[in-house]
C-alpha cells in the first residue's frame, strides 16, 4: 500500500499515555512531511492533548474522554464514531495498538485504516501490519516509523520535540517566581513518580538525597512534578527535603508542567512520561532504568542520560516486583549524582552559565 495522494483528511489515533505520545511525535511530523497539503487530526485523550494542540504539525484535535463507567463509555464512543463519521476521513493511521481504535475507525467507515494488527484487530484494518524489529533500530520511535515505512512513506528517524506557546512559559516564569524561584536561580527537577507501577519507581528518599546536594550548589532551587496519582510519592520526597523544595506535583497542567521542566537545568527522573518531555524540551535529563529496557524506552536527546545497575533478572518489563526490587535499589545516589554533575557541568562550558 503506497499513498499518494496529498490533499486528504488524515485521522491520526495516537497512544494514550505522556511518554508513548511524546515518542510518537517524530511519526506525526513525517506524516505532515509526506502530505503537506492535508488536513490532519489527532484523536487523543485529553492529558495528552494540550501537547498536539499547539503542535505545528497538527491541524486538528479530537479529545476522546471515556469518563469510567461502562455506559458512559460506550456512549462516549459512539460520539466519537459519529464525529470521525461526519468528517468523511480518508485515511486513519493507527498509533495505538488497542481494539477499539481500529474498531473506531472501521466503525467511522474511514476507507483506509492502516496500523499493526495486534490486539487481534487485524480483520478491522484494511492494511494489517505485522511488527518487525530492525537491528540497530530498537527504540520505540522505530515503532512507529515503521507503519510509515510500511506504507510507502518517508519515515526519517528524529528526535521528538515539544512546542509550547511563548504565553504558557511566561505563565509558567511567573507561577515560578511566586515560589521564590527567579530567572537566574539554577532549577533542579525531581520527577519521582511513574504510573506503569512500583517497580519503575526509585526509592523516594534517594530522590531527596539527590535534591539535598543540589542545594547545596549556590543560586539552586528545586521543583517536584508529576501527576495528581503521584501526589503521596511527591509529598514523601517533600518532607525528606523539609521545605527546600517547591512541590508542584498534581497542581499542574500538561502545558505548565511542560514549561515548568523546560526552565529547569536538570531533571532527575524515573523512566516517566515527564522523562520523555524533559528529553524533548532539550533539557538535561537524568533517568534511573530498572524494570524497563532504556534502548527502547529511554529518553532521547544529546542531554539525556540513563542509569541503571546490571542486575540478571532486568529488564522484566513487569509493573510491580516480586522480589526485592534490587534493579532499583542497586541504583545509587552517587551513581546518579554523577550523571546530574557531568551534565551541569557540560552545559555550564557550552554555554558560559547555567541559566535557562
Amino acid at each position: 500500500m503506497r499513498v499518494e495522494v496529498d490533499s486528504m483528511r488524515i485521522l491520526l489515533r495516537i497512544p494514550n499515555w505522556v511518554g508513548d505520545a511524546v515518542i510518537c511525535l517524530p511519526a506525526i511530523e513525517a506524516v505532515r512531511d509526506s502530505f503537506p497539503g492535508s488536513s490532519i487530526t489527532v484523536l487523543a485523550r485529553p492529558w495528552v492533548a494540550p501537547i498536539m494542540e499547539v503542535h505545528p504539525a497538527i491541524d486538528h484535535v479530537i479529545q476522546y474522554k471515556r469518563p469510567g463507567k461502562l455506559l458512559q463509555n460506550l456512549k462516549e464512543m459512539f460520539s466519537i464514531i459519529t464525529i470521525l463519521n461526519r468528517k468523511k476521513f480518508d485515511l486513519a493511521i493507527l498509533f495505538q495498538n488497542a481494539f477499539e481504535a481500529a474498531f473506531i475507525a472501521w466503525c467511522a467507515r474511514i476507507p483506509s485504516r492502516v496500523g499493526y494488527g495486534t490486539d487481534r484487530r487485524g480483520f478491522l484494518l484494511t492494511r494489517s501490519l505485522k511488527i518487525r524489529r530492525q537491528e540497530g533500530k530498537d527504540h520505540q520511535i522505530h515503532y512507529y516509523l515503521g507503519i510509515l515505512e510500511a506504507m510507502g512513506l518517508k519515515a526519517r528517524y528524529k528526535e521528538p520535540r515539544i512546542y509550547l506557546p511563548p504565553s504558557v512559559s511566561a505563565e509558567a516564569r511567573k507561577r515560578l517566581a511566586g515560589e521564590g524561584v527567579r530567572d537566574g536561580d539554577l532549577l533542579v527537577g525531581l520527577g519521582p513518580g511513574a504510573m506503569f507501577g512500583g517497580a519503575k519507581r526509585w526509592p523516594p528518599e534517594d530522590f531527596a538525597s539527590v535534591g539535598e546536594r543540589a542545594s547545596r550548589i549556590k543560586g539552586s532551587k528545586l521543583v517536584i512534578l508529576g501527576s495528581k496519582g503521584e501526589k503521596d510519592i511527591a509529598q514523601a520526597v517533600e518532607r525528606k527535603l523539609n521545605g527546600l523544595a517547591v512541590n508542584l506535583c498534581g497542581k499542574t497542567e500538561l502545558n505548565e508542567a511542560v514549561a515548568v521542566i523546560g526552565r529547569c537545568n536538570v531533571f532527575v527522573t524515573n523512566d516517566s512520561g515527564l522523562m520523555h518531555v524533559a528529553a524533548a524540551m532539550g533539557v538535561p535529563t537524568v533517568a534511573v532504568f530498572g524494570p524497563t529496557d532504556p534502548s527502547a524506552t529511554g529518553p532521547v536527546g544529546a542531554v539525556a542520560t540513563y542509569v541503571r545497575a546490571e542486575v540478571e533478572c532486568a529488564p522484566c518489563l513487569k509493573a510491580e516486583c516480586p522480589g526485592d526490587h534490587k534493579c532499583m535499589n542497586s541504583v545509587t545516589v552517587d551513581m546518579v549524582w554523577r550523571e546530574v554533575e557531568r551534565l551541569l557541568t557540560a552545559m555550564q562550558q557550552d554555554t558560559g552559565g547555567l541559566k535557562r
